[in-house]
């Protein structure tokens, strides 16, 4: 039974683009630059000779652009100062977020769609599994971990679109040296044509929060920008994203391609138009449902034994971890693989022989999940850790 049900094109054309109208217009008639804190994408505005000012709608800082003989160079940062900023990515107040203390946090999301015709089922007991395993097996504060679900009382902890963005500025904000940092994602997942050819295979990657057909979806490119280009050196970050269409989910440049025999090869995925979608020194991992054509799926849909409803990639990951400590990425991947393919080709064939088949005959309806990273690292030597 399919978990991530596929979204129809027609709320594709309802939807329309994210982005507010007349920005791909504006971005064809604007120079495109960098802020010079943060290293978020900015648009310097089409002008004439000399100077302006233009401010970063990710860290609220002005950066001074100069043009001189249609050549556009960035002059010294400003010094920050408030200012009014796009929906969604304005100032997080004091308290709307736990504080953080130590080294760990988490943002834990669990999206339903309750009285919706997209409604799952078992995205809160993900977000419940995966606390459950970090706080017991990787030493997480329980007060250093953010859920949002449907199930919250508190409307600042509902996956809104705009919840869901300000969590994820929390969760990089005022991140250091040492820092490990994980994003769980549970919930539906789409892919959209992608409009300014920063995507291999043409298509952008989108989380659907719960309000997204009223607010939008969110775009591979702004997870990108709000969670991986500001992590510094030493700051780690792990995406685990159980949804359709989620295999390059973070636009990281590198893919892991991992054959059934164990051999594997980083595929690069550098963006035809050459824009800057890695850290500022940290390192960015994120361990996906499916491959961006496939759809992810519930273990109860394939298992005879799951008393509750959970995403069968969130499944897979924690029986994976738990039943290897100090496994490496490769090994996890595998048996991630192995745990998915015989639960959903279980109703086929049965028993030694229908492993045997499965493990021999690639399928392309069974999920497989992916690695992604900002670096390139021999996945059989280097530790899982969090």
């Amino acid at each position: 039974m399919p978990r991530r049900a596929h979204i129809s094109a027609d709320i594709f054309t309802l939807m329309g683009n994210t982005r507010p109208v007349g920005m791909a217009s504006a971005r064809a008639a604007a120079a495109a630059s960098w802020c010079g804190h943060c290293g978020m994408s900015i648009a310097a505005p089409p002008s004439g000779p000399g100077s302006s000012s233009v401010r970063c709608a990710f860290c609220h800082r002005l950066t001074r652009v100069e043009r001189h003989r249609g050549v556009t160079t960035l002059a010294a940062p400003s010094p920050p100062r408030g200012a009014a900023v796009p929906a969604g990515l304005d100032e997080i107040p004091a308290g709307y977020f736990p504080s953080v203390s130590g080294k760990k946090r988490a943002l834990l999301v669990g999206v339903s769609y309750r009285g919706t015709a997209h409604e799952l089922r078992g995205t809160v007991n993900d977000v419940r599994e995966m606390r459950r395993l970090l706080c017991g097996k990787f030493g997480f504060p329980g007060d250093c971990i953010l859920e949002l679900t449907e199930n919250e009382g508190d409307p600042t902890r509902v996956p809104t679109r705009a919840n869901l963005l300000r969590a994820m500025r929390w969760l990089v904000e005022g991140s250091g040296s040492g820092d490990s940092l994980v994003f769980h994602f549970s919930g539906h997942g789409v892919q959209k044509l992608d409009l300014n050819g920063d995507e291999v295979d043409g298509y952008n990657e989108a989380l659907c929060p719960a309000d997204f057909e009223r607010s939008g979806k969110i775009l591979d490119d702004e997870i990108n920008e709000i969670i991986v280009r500001p992590l510094g050196r030493g700051v780690k970050l792990h995406a685990v994203v159980d949804t359709c269409h989620s295999g390059t989910i973070l636009d990281l440049p590198y893919l892991c391609r991992l054959s059934r025999t164990g051999y594997w090869q980083w595929e690069n995925h550098d963006r035809p138009s050459g824009a800057r979608k890695r850290p500022n020194g940290g390192l960015a991992i994120s361990i996906s449902g499916c491959s961006d054509d496939q759809k992810s799926a519930d273990a109860s849909g394939f298992s005879e034994s799951s008393s509750s409803s959970i995403g069968a990639m969130t499944d897979s990951f924690i029986k994976a971890v738990e039943a290897e400590p100090g496994t490496t990425y490769g090994r996890l991947l595998s048996a991630m693989r192995a745990r998915i393919r015989d639960g959903q080709g279980s109703r086929r064939l049965p028993g030694r022989l229908g492993s045997f088949v499965r493990w021999m005959i690639p399928s392309s309806t069974v999920q497989e999940p992916q690695l992604c990273s900002s670096e390139m690292f021999d996945i059989y030597r280097k530790p899982f850790l969090l």
